[in-house]
């Protein structure tokens, strides 16, 4: 059984605590809805959860570090695209996957 995994204090410092809340399809990487992560801007809260939750990064950003086309991300209630936007005056973002199908 996997144990949820929260960011050391430490680590606090190098950039913002946040709630990340996960997509059900992510939720196996994660064993969870919502965790913990730090970083200052999008792409380095993907590569702090990619630390904590291994593999989960290449599930939302590409080869080519572009985030994944059914993929969208918002810093509080703003949707980007951009993985240098700063993730500033903010406690949560939300990781969602575009449903397809007929």
């Amino acid at each position: 059984m996997a144990v949820r995994r929260r960011a050391p204090a430490r680590d606090l410092l190098a950039g913002v605590g946040l709630r990340v809340r996960i997509p059900t399809p992510l939720r196996s990487y994660t064993n969870a809805s919502v965790v913990d992560a730090v970083g200052s801007t999008v792409k380095e809260l993907l590569a702090d959860l990619d630390r904590l939750y291994p593999g989960i990064r290449f599930r939302v950003v590409d080869e080519q570090g572009r985030l994944r086309t059914h993929m969208k991300v918002f810093v509080g209630d703003e949707m980007t695209r951009d993985l240098t936007t700063a993730i500033v005056g903010v406690e949560e973002v939300t990781l969602m996957q575009a449903l397809s199908g007929g």
